[in-house]
């Protein structure tokens, strides 16, 4: 008997107990919530945040939710049910089409692609292999980045293999394997390549392999004549004012990043890859294998970036990847030994969706992390319109130090390619110094600077520039491509 009333007491003891420890878990859940949205509620009020959120932990999801307006005429709210552009977290939906069709022994990696391509011209194709495609290591030209292409080519129709025609006879920036430089280019051609292999397009394989299965029903191809419900209009700030993005065909980004989705969907596609339900094992440590090492703790894999990450105290392995595309950014990041996620769609594109990662991460791994600050930018906008460039270098000067604002590198850089579009040029050599001298280590800051200064006319000191962005930064072959054609016209 004492020893039946002995076992009673203490189930009877942790029945009283146990509700009081899962109340404590909530309680710690529930605070990082409320952090998570406190931040994301004054990124929303600073007009640096406009879309929706999730964010799990140990797989379990504590917080979903939109911020700001899907459609900003008729004031509908985003929600976790609005569907956004992805831009280029297409890609890595790309990269699973690929290597099922690897496991299905219809693909090889190693193969080049005339393989499966018969048309593509032999001098580049026979050296280019599926694997380089999948690593941005094909050397083939980005088709985005070809002079005049949003105002030529963006708004056009193709099929997918018209489209190939574009940049298929373009000469390779480095040999196949040689150099990581990202390349649309690539990944549009893997679509093209799965449509040949599947006798089916590319639209169809990604509903039959990945969304019917994975029950990811608000997930497709963003085609403009269709009505998709809840999707998001896509805008673009200029200061304070948002405008509507300008049209895209969206058979022109197709397996390179013509994708929408919500973040509910994604977290199912991040639960999936937690599964080998729609992939072996095998392959799928392939598709997250670092590859190409471009940097100390950063490389690429198959349709990701992989590597690793500090979090104050914590150095943890991220897989992640961001789109941007007219109107949209957006940024996937997970951490799968920890099983947290973190899943950003914004629809007022360019924004510095990694800070907020990075604030959100540190709230998960409780350590310090920062509030956003009020954007410079917006103020400094505002002082050169209203006040002239003088007033603005002055304001800049005065508050670039300080706590209130935050002169972000992207930003300043939009600001002083939306002057180059007025024909400011002056105001924006201006603006791209200023950037110069607050990240001199950037690359992309004196390529800016260089490009402003070779269209108002200085070639001295664009040749300068542009040859300060290729010693910070190698792989920027289109610098390399124009100190050429300045060293060869330049007096």
């Amino acid at each position: 008997m004492k020893k039946l009333a002995s076992t009673s007491f203490r189930t009877f003891y942790l029945l009283l107990i146990l509700p009081s420890f899962l109340f404590i878990a909530f309680a710690q859940t529930s605070s990082k919530a409320e952090k998570i949205d406190e931040l994301m509620n004054k990124y929303t009020d600073y007009l640096q945040f406009n879309g929706s959120v999730l964010v799990a932990e140990d797989g379990e999801v504590i917080l979903k939710k939109g911020y700001g307006m899907a459609n900003m005429e008729w004031n509908i709210p985003n929600s976790p049910e609005t569907k956004h552009r992805l831009g280029s977290i297409t890609k890595q939906f790309t990269s699973m089409l690929i290597m099922q069709l690897v496991d299905e022994g219809k693909l090889d990696l190693d193969k080049p692609v005339t393989t499966y391509l018969k048309d593509y011209p032999k001098e580049t194709g026979d050296k280019i292999s599926i694997h380089h495609l999948l690593t941005h290591t094909s050397g083939i030209p980005n088709y985005t980045s070809f002079p005049g292409f949003f105002q030529n080519q963006s708004r056009n129709p193709y099929t997918p293999k018209e489209f190939v025609k574009v940049f298929a006879d373009s000469s390779l920036v480095f040999n196949p394997g040689e150099k990581f430089e990202y390349s649309n280019s690539g990944y549009f051609l893997l679509g093209v390549i799965i449509e040949e292999v599947t006798g089916k397009s590319y639209e169809e394989n990604l509903k039959e392999r990945i969304f019917d299965p994975l029950k990811m029903n608000d997930t497709g191809f963003d085609h403009h004549d269709e009505i998709i419900k809840n999707r998001a209009t896509g805008y673009e700030q200029r200061g304070t004012e948002f405008i509507n993005s300008p049209y895209l065909d969206m058979s022109i980004p197709y397996s390179a990043g013509s994708l929408y989705s919500t973040v509910e969907d994604l977290y199912k596609w991040d639960r999936a890859l937690k599964s080998n339900k729609i992939l072996s094992e095998e392959s799928k440590k392939l598709m997250f294998t670092m590859h190409k090492a471009l940097g100390p703790l950063q490389g690429a894999g198959y349709g990701w970036y992989v590597g690793q990450q500090n979090f104050g105290k914590d150095t943890v392995n991220i897989t992640g990847h961001g789109g941007g595309i007219n109107g949209f950014n957006t940024l996937i990041t997970r951490i799968p030994e920890d099983d947290n996620l973190i899943i950003l769609l914004n629809n007022t594109g360019g924004k510095s969706l990694n800070e907020m990662t990075t604030a959100i991460s540190n709230i998960i791994y409780g350590n310090e992390y920062q509030m956003p600050r009020k954007s410079g930018v917006m103020a400094l906008l505002k002082e050169i319109s209203e006040n002239g460039m003088e007033s603005g270098l002055e304001f800049y000067n005065k508050f670039k130090d300080d706590e209130t604002y935050n002169f972000n590198e992207g930003e300043m850089n939009s600001l002083g390619y939306q002057l180059l579009r007025s024909g400011k040029n002056e105001a924006a050599i201006e603006v791209f110094k200023l950037n110069v001298k607050a990240y001199p280590k950037s690359g992309n800051v004196y390529d800016s600077l260089g490009e402003a200064y070779l269209k108002n006319g200085n070639k001295k000191l664009a040749l300068e520039n542009y040859k300060k962005s290729v010693q910070i930064d190698p792989n920027n072959t289109n610098g390399l491509e124009v100190i050429k054609d300045l060293e060869n016209n330049t007096d």
